[in-house]
């Protein structure tokens, strides 16, 4: 036995051919499929705790014929342990999506079978909705400079970035990757997004974000080449998402605001704001960068429940 050592893995204790094995299916991820790095880390712990407890499961580490020996109450077994082991049922359906995904790959050589995997469902899970701010409370959180204790710049930048997520949509892996090259130079740029899986979109720049990042990078006190980050950390190197979420907190205490306006809440209140405008729901999808219309038709339903809050509210009879 062999301590699985991919390079930037969770380590296991594994036969080196299930290890080898484990190795080619991340490789076929990031290169061949071309996921983002967050969703093959993600995936990549699935398959570590998977092999884990088949490690115990079975009483040795586990080989590549293991899994061509699966049968469904091994994997039932399995979404039991993680059940007991107090994880919800979000994460047990998301948990097994990672091990699907290595299994799909070895079938295709024979090495592994997945119809075990395809006989279990994954725990049935509620819905979560997004969970906008109101308009009134994201137009104060982009429009402030310079109301907290922090230098000009750094003001300056935190409200043009959070003026991308909800003028624009972006995520903030998406809005940290801009280059300082793309930053837009005219009231009606576009920028060029690329979001999960290298897949782009175009996104208009609103006059307001454009004069938002002119007025950052007039205070900036760097001036790095144009293939730089557009934001920038205290020391001139690359921004630290943590440090936008660490941004938006402060604001949320100084707004009064709860504690589920994050700076992804930006991005779902940029969806249901063009919604409840009467935006098109399709071209809502190709703003957000949603490879499924399924996924972006969750807004109507947060917009259908703030309906229904307003009429029982409002009504006599209600």
């Amino acid at each position: 036995m062999v301590k699985a050592k991919p390079t930037d893995a969770p380590l296991v204790i594994v036969r080196p051919d299930l290890m080898k094995a484990v190795e080619r299916w991340r490789r076929h991820l990031a290169q061949e499929r071309r996921l983002a790095a967050n969703t093959v880390e993600a995936y990549a712990r699935d398959v570590d705790q998977f092999l884990r407890f088949l490690t115990g499961h079975l009483g040795e580490p586990p080989k590549l014929a293991d899994l061509a020996d699966m049968r469904v109450v091994d994997i039932r077994a399995f979404l039991a342990a993680r059940r007991n082991g107090g994880a919800g049922s979000r994460t047990v359906a998301r948990g097994i999506a990672g091990v699907r995904s290595l299994v799909r790959f070895l079938e295709r050589d024979g090495t592994a079978t997945g119809a075990p995997f395809r006989a279990v469902r994954p725990p049935a899970q509620k819905r979560s909705l997004p969970r906008p701010l109101p308009p009134e409370a994201a137009s104060k959180v982009v429009s402030l400079d310079q109301a907290l204790d922090e230098e000009p710049w750094i003001a300056a930048r935190n409200t043009a970035i959070f003026a991308l997520l909800y003028g624009g949509g972006l995520r903030i892996s998406e809005a940290l990757a801009l280059r300082r090259s793309e930053a837009p130079r005219n009231a009606h740029d576009a920028l060029r997004v690329t979001g999960k899986g290298g897949k782009q979109r175009i996104v208009p720049v609103l006059p307001a974000i454009s004069a938002a990042i002119a007025h950052y990078l007039r205070l900036c006190p760097y001036t790095p080449g144009p293939d730089s980050p557009l934001f920038l950390g205290t020391r001139g190197g690359p921004l630290n998402p943590r440090m936008v979420q660490r941004a938006m907190e402060k604001l949320r205490s100084a707004l009064n605001l709860p504690d589920t306006a994050t700076p992804h809440a930006l991005r779902h209140s940029f969806a249901t704001h063009i919604l409840a405008s009467g935006g098109d729901l399709r071209g809502i999808q190709e703003l957000l960068g949603h490879a499924s219309l399924s996924t972006t038709q969750v807004y109507t339903e947060v917009d259908t429940d703030r309906l229904m809050a307003a009429f029982t509210a409002a009504h006599p009879r209600a």
